[in-house]
């Protein structure tokens, strides 16, 4: 099967040319920088086939980094973006952005108290009618707040929306990890709205095949299905080896047929974001490219 990787980050030194945002430095998943070769490097050991580059935010609102590799490594690499949603300029630049090679979308999160207010104080209520009708997906990082989620999912049913990480906060672990399960899994019911199950072992205790996540992820998985279910590692700031990230879906968890693996490890998410397949001819990349939505 084709792997892909629904989440990683690779970014640039903190440098006098390219400066972060100040304080940011302590953020970085690693000290020295993940560049697109490195992940390469990485993929291939792991049997990775695609990943999708999204830039972290300790570097601030910037796409150049994703967006080149995107570019260099075609059949390897694809972007989804970050844009301020405080900028006015943000909603000029949406559409050009996301037309741009090797863009699939966008990520924001809204997961720190001062992000949530974004939500609850109508500063992104301008996003999400205008990636409905210029048809971009978005994912999002929203633990605190899937009751808006749900809203925001019910008011734009042709937008996509992907929940990251399983609508998990950051510091939970174990049990206490999928305490909002119920809230998660109710938003299945909405055809749009579809989750990431990435990053999961950094929300174990236990060490590999980390069987306290395996009965949540099958309560995931029976709501989503797996055509709305895609595997991720955000692995530049995990502890666990890349390839375990992996054999945790296609190797323990013996109650996946091998369907539903070839959906959730790659083929679900590529199509979710309409990334045609690099040996796909034009007319059967068109073809395939749908999402699923009514």
């Amino acid at each position: 099967m084709m792997i892909v990787d629904s989440q990683v980050h690779i970014w640039a030194a903190d440098s006098p040319d390219r400066p972060w945002p100040p304080g940011q430095a302590a953020r970085a998943h690693r000290p020295v920088p993940l560049t697109a070769e490195g992940l390469l490097h990485e993929m291939d050991a792991a049997g990775v086939s695609r990943a999708v580059l999204v830039p972290p935010s300790w570097e601030g609102d910037r796409n150049d980094v994703v967006l080149a590799a995107a570019q260099r490594y075609p059949d390897r690499f694809a972007a989804m973006g970050r844009l301020s949603l405080k900028a006015p300029e943000s909603r000029d630049t949406l559409l050009p952005l996301a037309r741009t090679p090797g863009m699939l979308g966008f990520r924001f999160t809204f997961h720190t108290e001062a992000q949530q207010k974004l939500l609850t104080e109508g500063t992104a209520e301008w996003l999400w009618p205008a990636a409905e009708a210029a048809g971009v997906a978005l994912m999002i990082h929203a633990p605190h707040s899937l009751s808006l989620v749900d809203a925001i999912a019910t008011r734009h049913p042709a937008l996509r929306l992907i929940i990251d990480h399983l609508g998990i906060a950051r510091s939970a672990r174990d049990h206490a990890a999928f305490a909002h399960l119920r809230e998660l899994v109710a938003l299945a019911r909405r055809p749009n709205v579809a989750v990431k199950a990435s990053a999961l072992p950094d929300y174990s205790s236990e060490p590999y095949p980390f069987p306290i996540l395996h009965d949540y992820i099958r309560q995931v998985h029976d709501a989503f299905g797996p055509r709305r279910m895609f595997w991720g590692s955000d692995m530049s700031r995990g502890s666990h080896s890349y390839r375990q990230i992996v054999t945790l879906f296609t190797e323990e968890l013996t109650w996946l047929s091998e369907d539903d693996k070839t959906w959730i490890m790659g083929r679900a998410l590529c199509e979710w974001l309409n990334w045609s397949s690099p040996s796909a001819s034009p007319r059967r990349a068109k073809e395939g490219s749908g999402h699923g939505l009514a």
